[in-house]
């Protein structure tokens, strides 16, 4: 199927954007912290095209389903609540919204933490400036994604993952203070590749405990006085608080330390040695791991040729990163995959993409 077929016209516009695998920098985004995330080869691709009946139609692909806006103050849920949310804070920032078809087909993964959701708000929102010829930068776009992710999907999400989406590449990683939106382009370590294994665990962020942890950071932050957990850059200040939330706010504070340490240049090896920390903070501090994640980590973190290796996205399923040797990423993840599915388990490779993998 496509738009011709489904809504009985070409297109007028279409646009894409990438999901995005995180580095360094994990539950730090909405703490106004530090991050690194790059992007991944997986992209969303959305056609866009007038509507002839004064409703908006959504249809994906993927999913093989149609949605459509009868009714103005019904906000639908699933893959169109993204759309209609970024049409909604459109409208609510004063552009004129007419009547839309969408059509959305997508290679990012979707319960992974590769951020299949801003691809998909960061794409909307490209095709609706396209078509529209609407004044909005690549900045404003991420913060109008994080909006509608925020108002109309139920998450409390920080501006990373569509700041990733919207900003960054796959040969590079993109350092931002998400406070102040501050931003470097930064090449990936020396003789080293980026390697993503999904884990096998869907998950969900409006499902999880996601919005948990944002409070218990927020409450944190209230109790020692400052706006954010990135004002504390001493880890010891932490210990004054109750459990959990000592250890919610030490994993914060310590990663953004980790975060910063890298933006002054550090070699491979240490890089590595910061993502195997991380994954520990997540795990024992931040308690967003799984066992599943925990093995995948752990069989990366034992094999030759990888630096280091973590969950990526925010935890309770979906996938990891490893930071690998260059040339060396499909045969450690071939044989990674070997032992994680002996062990019961169900994880595929990512990145590299098999695309690319075969071109090469």
């Amino acid at each position: 199927m496509d738009f011709q077929q489904i809504f009985g016209k070409p297109p007028e516009t279409q646009a894409t954007a990438p999901g995005r695998v995180n580095l360094l920098g994990e539950h730090t985004d909405y703490n106004d912290g530090f991050v690194m995330p790059t992007a991944i080869p997986q992209s969303t691709t959305l056609q866009m095209g007038f509507s002839s009946d004064r409703q908006h139609h959504f249809y994906s692909e993927n999913l093989n389903e149609q949605v459509t806006i009868l009714d103005i103050n019904y906000t639908p849920s699933g893959f169109a609540s993204y759309i209609f949310g970024c049409l909604e804070v459109l409208q609510k920032s004063g552009y004129s919204i007419p009547s839309l078809c969408v059509y959305v087909t997508s290679s990012v993964p979707m319960g992974s933490g590769l951020s299949s959701s801003a691809a998909l708000e960061v794409a909307t929102l490209r095709a609706a400036r396209q078509l529209l010829n609407l004044p909005i930068d690549d900045v404003e776009i991420a913060q109008l994604a994080q909006q509608a992710e925020i108002h109309y999907a139920g998450v409390q999400c920080g501006i990373m993952d569509q700041m990733a989406s919207s900003l960054a590449d796959t040969e590079h990683i993109l350092f931002l203070d998400t406070r102040t939106l501050e931003r470097r382009v930064m090449p990936l370590p020396n003789k080293a590749e980026i390697l993503v294994i999904d884990s096998g665990v869907p998950r969900t962020l409006a499902s999880s405990g996601y919005n948990q942890r944002r409070a218990e950071c927020e409450e944190a932050a209230r109790s020692l006085g400052v706006k954010a957990l990135r004002d504390i850059t001493d880890v010891d200040v932490t210990e004054k608080l109750p459990e959990p939330l000592r250890r919610r706010a030490r994993h914060v504070v310590t990663e953004n330390n980790r975060v910063l340490e890298v933006l002054q240049g550090v070699s491979s090896v240490r890089f590595g040695e910061l993502m195997n920390a991380s994954h520990a903070s997540l795990r024992d501090d931040y308690e967003v791991s799984v066992p599943a994640l925990d093995t995948l980590v752990e069989l990366l973190q034992k094999t030759p040729g990888v630096f280091g290796a973590r969950l990526t996205g925010a935890g309770f399923g979906g996938a990891c990163v490893a930071l690998v040797a260059a040339g060396e990423a499909r045969s450690i993840a071939g044989h990674i995959l070997e032992q994680y599915n002996q062990a019961g388990y169900n994880g595929q490779i990512l990145v590299p993409s098999l695309e690319l993998s075969d071109a090469a």
